[in-house]
């Protein structure tokens, strides 16, 4: 598994949105955008699920960061509910057990001072008001469902996020995922340097095969 994590953090998220569509797989992740950081990020998810409480019921804060294992990225599913489940001392503690970032479906505060201790965040947006009492963590290390269009995340299924948003590659099928993205990877840098050499894009494209995984991403898509 090492050796694919490294195969997609080598890569970028649009590289492999492309891989996913060829194997006819859902995994983009639409309404994140990045909130802090600038690192690559590529993981096994930790989730964690959200749910609502009644006004007036008190819920204490989420505790589960200690159990997140180093190099995990923590999927917090909100609902995208307009309160806060990821704040500054949050960070603090992930950066120092090594968790390799965060992921929610919601949204999160002291967001200035993440971004100064460069720690990567992908949400809906920013907002300073918490969610203690407002909503409580139902269960932890369960299938989740992120994002506008309802991509099931699974404990261990690999996320993949950088400056283009946020997507997901089922565990099971990671490997061949992290085949076809080394595949997509060499052909495009094959049509970049013949198009930096003087020959024409469509040339290029002909000689690489670059329309031929398109068709078979539109078959796949049918």
């Amino acid at each position: 598994m090492s050796e694919t994590l490294s195969v997609l953090a080598a890569r970028s998220t649009s590289t492999i949105s492309d891989a996913l569509d060829i194997a006819g797989l859902a995994g983009a992740v639409f309404g994140l955008r990045r909130m802090s950081g600038s690192a690559v990020v590529v993981g096994p998810a930790f989730t964690v699920m959200f749910e609502p409480v009644a006004e007036g019921r008190p819920a204490a804060a989420a505790d589960y960061i200690e159990d997140v294992p180093a190099g995990s990225v923590v999927v917090l599913a909100n609902e995208g509910r307009a309160v806060t489940v990821w704040g500054d001392i949050l960070t603090s503690v992930a950066l120092a057990n090594g968790i390799a970032g965060t992921v929610i479906d919601g949204y999160c505060r002291d967001v200035d001072g993440i971004r100064e201790l460069g720690y990567s965040v992908w949400a809906r947006d920013a907002f300073m008001r918490t969610g203690k009492n407002r909503v409580r963590m139902r269960a932890v290390q369960v299938p989740v469902v992120i994002g506008d269009e309802g991509v099931e995340v699974r404990p261990g299924d690999i996320v993949c996020a950088d400056g283009n948003g946020v997507l997901r590659v089922p565990s099971a099928a990671a490997d061949d995922i992290a085949a076809e993205v080394v595949r997509i990877g060499e052909m495009e840098e094959r049509v970049l340097r013949d198009v930096r050499a003087g020959l024409s894009l469509r040339d290029a494209r002909l000689a690489h095969g670059y329309n031929r995984a398109a068709l078979r991403i539109a078959a796949d898509a049918r």
